[in-house]
């Protein structure tokens, strides 16, 4: 079960209509370009998809989608998390319903658990389900932090599978990989500390530039997976501008100018979320130049 979600999974955007509404269609699109690219899982509904400024209905409708698109050739994990528990439950068992393969939980913001309260919150989420279950730690964005003895308990929840680590915190993420049961994954949440990690023990990452890349990403992590870190380091090398790019502001600010930029999807944000500025903007048009991917002249707005 465990090894459906190693490699790339990639964190979706959620594309918006000029009008605002939910590109459905363009949903469609770009889990399947997702598919055909060799990802590994797919990941609607995180941060990278806004996720904080869609409904609860939109929410199931785009993981309803994802999956529809999937079909079974790879697992789709959605995003069910937030700071009150039974909203929490609520929202995983919609998740299930909509037939989400696996859940990433991020951990309770603003009101900043303690870890015994981290400890209950993930068991209440995981008495409500039989889903897979991959804890989200982003402390930058969260205020809180799932520490490497707090994660070691939280593994031994028996559909605790994985956590995404997005502390960038070097130390901390080789201190989980020592500290967690062999079997239990531990994926990078920040693209350019996926090698480092996967040197120590991590399995892959959940992803946002493979939005954007991920072919490459994927070649990057299968390279890395069986042990060819040379050739692992030559894509990571090539990448890294875009890798570094995609977090000039806040994302998914650059990610979705960038598919924008690409033809992809709209440039159209729910507030409080923007457009990068300009500057940002121009830096996000050399890289893509760079890397040598399409750019249409008509989204550069």
């Amino acid at each position: 079960m465990r090894t459906r979600f190693t490699g790339v999974g990639t964190a979706l955007i959620t594309p918006f209509l000029r009008g605002g509404a939910v590109d459905e269609a363009a949903v469609r699109r770009l889990a399947r370009r997702q598919i055909d690219a060799g990802v590994h899982f797919l990941v609607p509904c995180g941060t990278t998809g806004e996720t904080p400024t869609l409904s609860a209905v939109e929410r199931r409708r785009v993981v309803e989608i994802v999956v529809d698109e999937a079909a079974g050739k790879v697992p789709v994990v959605a995003g069910a998390g937030g700071y009150d528990t039974s909203e929490v439950v609520h929202a995983a068992i919609e998740m299930q319903k909509a037939g989400a393969d696996g859940l990433l939980s991020v951990t309770p913001y603003y009101n900043k658990p303690t870890p015994e309260g981290l400890f209950q919150h993930f068991t209440a989420v995981a008495d409500a389900t039989p889903l897979p279950i991959i804890l989200y730690n982003v402390p930058g964005r969260t205020g809180c932090n799932i520490d490497p003895a707090t994660c070691a308990r939280l593994a031994t929840i028996p559909t605790v599978i994985a956590v995404k680590e997005a502390s960038g915190n070097i130390q901390q993420m080789v201190e989980v990989c020592a500290a967690v049961p062999e079997d239990f994954l531990v994926l990078s949440g920040d693209d350019a500390l996926t090698l480092p990690l996967m040197a120590v023990g991590g399995r892959g990452l959940i992803s946002v530039a493979s939005n954007e890349i991920p072919a490459e990403l994927s070649q990057m992590v299968e390279a890395a997976e069986r042990g060819d870190f040379a050739a692992a380091r030559r894509i990571h090398t090539r990448v890294l501008p875009l890798l570094l790019g995609n977090f000039i502001e806040s994302n998914p600010g650059p990610v979705k100018f960038a598919m924008a930029a690409m033809g992809l999807c709209e440039d159209v944000f729910r507030l409080p979320m923007v457009s990068p500025r300009k500057a940002s903007q121009d830096k996000l048009l050399a890289i893509l130049k760079e890397l040598e991917l399409p750019v249409v002249a008509a989204a550069r707005t």
